[in-house]
């Protein structure tokens, strides 16, 4: 668009006052719109994704090659030995915050008459700490030692047996040699994570505790947490090129994230529905507005081409109108979208449990830099694209006729 064309679009549609606000504030009012929905789904991304990373999976398991394929059948078989050379070459590596290791086991724990299964694991409480930073303690004290009688019970655990902080309970166990062992435990607390399912069955204690219960040494896994997730993919890279591929596999936690992957794709096409739907309405508005300005415009345009005007410069001049709309209905859009989009994270949006969670949460509006660019981006395309059939109709006019129009 020329400088010259931009100028006769911008007068043209402040000649028309009342028709070029209604087109704004239809652009203005998708592009909020979309900017909040879009803006929510992004935070439960994140929340999601921060949550699943943090309280259980990290931002990188390292395990023995095949673990996560077979070692539920023999879990004995994928032992990590811990404080070696490749254990210091991935605590040292850029961007890595915390390395630490786990222990998993299940089996049987009781507490008076009442026995379940249970998932447990094995932690260093010294680490662990910063890598669980979403493991809410709702009773009790976390674990303070790297060797003492102590468990955490999840949520759902603790209620099924029925015990509180300071119980005592026994868990029953299959060691590495073939053999049964016990142990009772205290309980040192109860904790909640942001998965029901997860909390029912989970158990925590010592690490080293557990390598005495199980008779056997070193960790499963090594979770690796990172100063940022957006480094994942290239501490993975780098890890890689530091650890031998015939004695470690390096798991991304996305790849263990199932149901957060499913959330995504699921809210993904929901999102992609309400875009659809806002473009639909940018669209016809736009071109209420333009073919109204052809019909008010037609003995114009007539005069224009009896001056010599070729119809691709009427065409263009309808669509930088269009351009015009979009380009201020975006730009407002976006100011007005951020603005409210920081006033409703500041007040919070309370929202109910998810399935499969125990409790509700408070909901914000991340505005990303490519959520923003892609509603200014449809602003600006859909309204261009509503003037494509105006502005065509408008260069077809036939000169006699449109001299002679009246309107």
């Amino acid at each position: 668009m020329t400088p010259s064309n931009f100028n006769l679009a911008v007068r043209n549609v402040f000649r028309h006052r009342a028709r070029s606000a209604s087109a704004l504030v239809a652009i203005i009012f998708g592009v909020i719109a979309l900017l909040i929905a879009s803006g929510f789904i992004e935070w439960i991304f994140w929340a999601m994704r921060e949550s699943t990373i943090e309280s259980q999976l990290g931002h990188v398991q390292i395990v023995k090659p095949g673990y996560f394929r077979e070692g539920v059948a023999d879990p004995f078989r994928y032992r990590l030995a811990e404080n070696t050379a490749d254990w210091e070459s991935v605590r040292t590596a850029l961007h890595v915050e915390t390395v630490t290791p786990r222990l998993h086991f299940g089996g049987l724990i009781s507490r008076s008459d009442n026995t379940v299964s249970f998932l447990g694991v094995g932690v260093e409480p010294a680490t662990e700490r910063d890598v669980s930073s979403q493991v809410y303690m709702i009773a009790g004290t976390d674990l303070d030692t790297s060797d003492g009688k102590q468990a955490l019970l999840g949520e759902g655990l603790a209620a099924a047996l029925d015990v509180k902080v300071a119980d005592t309970v026994v868990l029953l166990v299959k060691t590495g040699s073939g053999g049964i062992n016990a142990v009772e435990l205290e309980v040192q607390g109860v904790f909640r994570t942001s998965v029901k399912a997860y909390d029912d069955v989970a158990l925590r204690m010592p690490i080293a505790t557990s390598q005495r219960l199980l008779r056997t040494e070193g960790a499963h896994v090594w979770v690796v947490l990172l100063d940022d997730t957006a480094h994942t993919d290239a501490t993975m890279a780098a890890l890689r090129a530091r650890l031998s591929e015939q004695d470690y596999e390096l798991v991304p936690w996305y790849e263990q994230a199932v149901f957060y992957n499913k959330t995504v794709t699921l809210f993904s096409r929901q999102v992609s529905v309400v875009w659809i739907l806002i473009a639909l309405v940018i669209v016809l508005s736009i071109s209420n507005t333009m073919i109204m300005s052809v019909l008010e415009r037609t003995r114009e345009v007539g005069t224009l081409l009896a001056l010599g005007f070729r119809r691709r410069q009427i065409m263009r001049q309808f669509l930088s109108e269009g351009l015009v709309l979009g380009a201020a209905g975006g730009v407002l859009g976006l100011i007005l979208g951020a603005i409210l989009a920081a006033i409703i994270s500041t007040i919070g949006i309370p929202m109910p449990p998810p399935p499969g969670m125990e409790v509700g949460f408070t909901g914000e509006i991340i505005l990303t830099g490519p959520l923003l660019a892609g509603a200014f981006a449809l602003a600006v395309l859909t309204a261009t694209l509503a003037s494509v059939y105006p502005a065509w109709k408008a260069s077809r006019l036939e000169i006699v006729d449109a001299l002679r129009h009246n309107g």
